[in-house]
């Protein structure tokens, strides 16, 4: 059950950050980022999730994907 909640928290937050980044990805590709960003938010924010409930952790999977658009963008893609 937890690898269902974390592909569907990851789609999630991987359909916000490729928004909020002005990424066009396809459907994979969004839903591996939402849900690596949401390993790496959730390692990050572990003490925030803790002190403030699972929104922090929602938000951590957002900023993750970010990051890690970010990171692709930067240093994988250069068009």
């Amino acid at each position: 059950m937890p690898i269902i909640f974390l592909i569907i928290i990851g789609a999630a937050a991987g359909f916000i950050a490729t928004r909020v980044m002005k990424v066009q990805t396809d459907v994979p590709t969004t839903i591996a980022i939402g849900v690596f960003g949401a390993l790496v938010g959730g390692m990050v924010l572990r003490v925030l999730l803790t002190i403030t409930g699972w929104m922090a952790g929602f938000v951590g999977a957002v900023l993750g994907a970010m990051l890690l658009i970010w990171l692709w963008r930067t240093y994988i893609s250069r068009k």
